[in-house]
């Protein structure tokens, strides 16, 4: 993980690493895009423009996470 800038939308393995010790109670398989963009957008180590993602991020992000608690 690039510490130094904080993580980006291109971290995705870091930023699914985050959202499984964030919400461990979730499944991320049902996870909404909305939902999920909102709280990579809150983690305190993300430092990206929100507006910068979109789905096929979103999509990558999820699947890493999915990959994560598996």
């Amino acid at each position: 993980m690039n510490t130094n800038a904080g993580l980006k939308w291109t971290d995705v393995q870091d930023i699914a690493v985050e959202l499984a010790e964030h919400h461990p109670e979730v499944d991320p398989q049902y996870v909404n895009f909305p939902d999920m963009h909102q709280w990579i957008c809150q983690l305190r180590e993300f430092s990206d423009d929100p507006q910068r993602s979109n789905e096929k991020i979103l999509e990558a992000i999820q699947a890493a996470w999915i990959e994560e608690v598996s």
